[in-house]
C-alpha cells in the first residue's frame, strides 16, 4: 500500500516543529496545518475545510492532532480558551476525520490522573486530573473516542524540545540569570523529548496507513525512567557542566514550597507496555534525550 500522507494540526508546536523534520518512511509525505488557518478554538467548518484541502486527493491519509493549548497554569484563569482548543477543537478534528475516514492520531497527558497510584499509571487505569488543562485534555480524549472510531489516543508528559517553551529551555535560562534555583522535588514523572514522540507518531501512523487497524485506543509514551523536576534539573546541569557552562546551585523544595496556580500530579509516572506490545515501539532512556536536547540547544564547548 501506498506509505501515507501526515496531516498535522500544530504546525509551531514541540511535537508538530519536531514532525516538520522527522523521517518519513519511504513515499511518506507530511502536511502541516498553522493555527492561522484553522485554529482549533474556531468554528468546526473552518477545521474541517483545512483538512479536506490538505488532504485532496491524498490516499492513505493519517491525521495527527499535536495542537492544543498547553499553558497548565494559566488555563486556570483561561478555562473558556483552554476548553475550547483541547476539547471542541479535538472534536471538531475528530468529526472531520470521521466523514472522511482519515484514522486520527491525538496526543494528550499525564496529567489526566490525580497522581495518588503509586507505581506507573496504566491505560486503563482511573483517571482524575487535578487542574483546568488536565480536565480539558481529558475531555478532549473523550470527544475523539466518541467522535472518530479510527483513532490512537497517545498520553505523553513532561515534554521540552528545541523549540517552544519548556522545562529545559526554562532551566537554561533561569540557570544564565541565577545563581541558585529551588526544585520542586517531590512530584514524580517522565520527561519526554518531542523529537522521540514524533518518531512514535510517524511509526504509528505508517501502520495505520499500511491497513492495520488492530491498534486502536489509548496508549501512553514517554521517556523511559522516573524521576523528581529536581532531579530533571540535576541532570540538564550536569550536562551543560560537561559544555563547560557556569551552573547554578540547585535545592530541592517540596511542591508547598513553589505554589502554582494548576495543581500537578505528584505521581504522573506512564507505563509504555502496550505502545510497545501492539506498535513494537520502545522508549529510549530520558537521560541521553536531554542531553541529545542540550546539545543542539547550546552546541559544543565554548557554544553559545
Amino acid at each position: 500500500m501506498t506509505a501515507p500522507l501526515l496531516v498535522v494540526f500544530g504546525r509551531s508546536g514541540q511535537v508538530g516543529s519536531e514532525l516538520a523534520r522527522a523521517a518519513l518512511p519511504a513515499g511518506a509525505r507530511l502536511s502541516s496545518i498553522a493555527r492561522a488557518e484553522a485554529d482549533l478554538a474556531g468554528p468546526a467548518a473552518d477545521i474541517a475545510a483545512a483538512l479536506a484541502r490538505h488532504a485532496a486527493d491524498a490516499s492513505p491519509v493519517v491525521v495527527v492532532n499535536a495542537a492544543g493549548y498547553t499553558a497548565v497554569d494559566r488555563a486556570e484563569s483561561e478555562a473558556d480558551a483552554c476548553h475550547a482548543a483541547n476539547c471542541q477543537g479535538a472534536a471538531a478534528i475528530a468529526q472531520a476525520c470521521a466523514a472522511r475516514g482519515f484514522p486520527l492520531i491525538h496526543l494528550s497527558t499525564d496529567y489526566v490522573f490525580d497522581g495518588r497510584k503509586e507505581g506507573a499509571y496504566r491505560e486503563d487505569d482511573p483517571v482524575g486530573p487535578q487542574s483546568v488543562y488536565g480536565r480539558s485534555k481529558l475531555a478532549g480524549e473523550e470527544a475523539v473516542r466518541q467522535a472518530a472510531p479510527a483513532h490512537v489516543i497517545v498520553r505523553t508528559a513532561w515534554v521540552y524540545s528545541p523549540f517552544g517553551t519548556n522545562f529545559v529551555k526554562t532551566m537554561l535560562r533561569l540557570g544564565r540569570e541565577r545563581p541558585a534555583l529551588g526544585i520542586v522535588d517531590d512530584q514524580y514523572g517522565c520527561p519526554t523529548a518531542a523529537k522521540d514522540i514524533a518518531e512514535a507518531v510517524v511509526s504509528i501512523a505508517a501502520q495505520l496507513g499500511a491497513g492495520n487497524a488492530d491498534g486502536y485506543g489509548t496508549f501512553h509514551y514517554c521517556g523511559r525512567g522516573a524521576c523528581t523536576w529536581f532531579e530533571f534539573a540535576r541532570e540538564i546541569f550536569a550536562h551543560v557542566a560537561r559544555l563547560g557552562h557556569p551552573l547554578p546551585h540547585l535545592r530541592p523544595i517540596t511542591t508547598a514550597e513553589y505554589p502554582t496556580a494548576a495543581r500537578r500530579p505528584a505521581n504522573s509516572v506512564l507505563d509504555c507496555s502496550k505502545i510497545r506490545d501492539v506498535y513494537n515501539i520502545d522508549t529510549r532512556p530520558w537521560q541521553p534525550a536531554v542531553a541529545a536536547c542540550i546539545d543542539e540547544l547550546l552546541g559544543p564547548k565554548g557554544g553559545s
